[in-house]
């Protein structure tokens, strides 16, 4: 059996996570090791590490690194406490394949200390861009590290292609999280109010914003205008927490302190992968920087209002409208999506992230693969044209 290490840092990747560590636990020929990491050990973040627990799993390794620091300074130290704390559990047992997803920077940490272990790593949703964050080029240095890529798109196959990695080790998948968002046992309206706190008997948004780290100085600026832009329309609002991104923690108090203010706002630390997936179910429209509002909303035909550079360069469905950081055009957008006529527009729309069969063929790549002397051995594939 091979065994596979899967890291996980968040309640944002714990969603996506889930039908892939389900399919990998069915499957006769592989063994799961979960490593939790990051956010999921923050009680300021909702000790989210429990909803594993929750869903049946055990949790084989805990590597303690978060800082409660959002500086720069902060977010590098966490980083080297990653590194060396993934450093410490692989000295004591590795597994055959590790899993990492995304382009999150404690997933940087788990893959550089699998680096001088020579450890095959799996890589999920590379080839992805988004402009406006350190997530990208920590993304493509993930997919550089990896030896296994599992993409969400054709168009994504072709940039990890693009960055010098042989054919044979790309698969397209599907984005993951959407296996997950569409086969959640659905809760009722009733079910969810009890989560949130608050009557979901009215349009209701449903909103994210994270730092754009790439320009986290403009943070009080972007926050002011997305509150002012939720505070005229006046419409119930579902608030989910930012990451622990840099000045993340400047966004936590703003939502709070909107949410104290206003009884029909809420802020949710967690509301659970059924819980979220009801949202996108029960919400009229959703409005932030997120990158479920690109992958996941679209098999909801929910309108999605995308707020300034974070997700910019992401394939995109038509339910996205994409505005800058301005309380008028947020305010026009969201009222464009509210109209009948555009959510009529919405039916039978498809998603470009896949059919919610990704995990599946993930765990089909894991189990073809040969763990050999050519899996580790990289090759850069120079474009055509190109010689030594």
């Amino acid at each position: 059996m091979k065994t596979i290490g899967v890291v996980s840092v968040a309640r944002s990747d714990a969603s996506i996570y889930l039908p892939v560590l389900r399919a990998i636990r069915s499957a006769k020929t592989l063994d799961l090791k979960l490593l939790v990491t990051g956010m999921h050990l923050s009680r300021e973040f909702g000790e989210t590490w429990r909803d594993f627990e929750a869903e049946g799993f055990t949790i084989d390794e805990r590597v303690e690194c978060t800082m409660s620091s959002d500086t720069p300074e902060g977010i590098a130290k966490t980083i080297g406490l990653g590194v060396i704390g993934f450093g410490q559990v692989f000295a004591r047992w590795r597994p055959d394949i590790l899993m990492v997803l995304g382009d999150r920077f404690e997933m940087l940490a788990a893959a550089l200390a699998a680096l001088p272990h020579a450890m095959p790593i799996a890589h999920l949703h590379g080839g992805e861009t988004t402009e406006g964050a350190i997530d990208e080029a920590i993304r493509h240095a993930l997919t550089k590290m990896s030896h296994i890529h599992l993409v969400a798109t054709e168009v994504y196959a072709r940039r990890v292609a693009q960055l010098g990695e042989e054919p044979w080790r790309i698969h397209v998948t599907g984005a993951p999280g959407l296996d997950n968002a569409l086969h959640v046992e659905p809760r009722s309206r009733e079910l969810l109010e009890e989560v949130v706190g608050m009557r979901l008997d009215r349009p209701t948004v449903l909103a994210t914003l994270h730092p754009v780290t790439l320009d986290y100085e403009s943070t009080p600026r972007h926050i002011e205008e997305f509150l002012a832009a939720l505070e005229t329309l006046g419409m119930p609002v579902v608030f989910t927490y930012p990451n622990a991104d840099t000045a993340g923690r400047q966004i936590i108090d703003a939502i709070r302190a909107f949410a104290a203010k206003h009884s029909w706002a809420k802020a949710v630390v967690n509301l659970g992968s059924a819980g979220y997936a009801a949202m996108l179910r029960h919400a009229a429209v959703m409005v932030g920087n997120s990158s479920s509002g690109i992958i996941e909303a679209a098999s909801f035909e929910l309108p999605v209002v995308n707020v300034g550079d974070r997700q910019r360069g992401r394939l995109r469905a038509e339910n996205v409208i994409d505005v800058d950081y301005d309380r008028h055009a947020i305010v026009s957008a969201v009222r464009r999506a509210l109209e009948p006529v555009f959510r009529d527009g919405l039916r039978g729309m498809k998603n470009p992230y896949g059919d919610g069969a990704a995990a599946a063929r993930v765990v089909q790549a894991l189990d073809a693969v040969a763990i050999d002397r050519r899996l580790i051995i990289k090759r850069f594939q120079d474009a055509s044209g190109v010689s030594a």
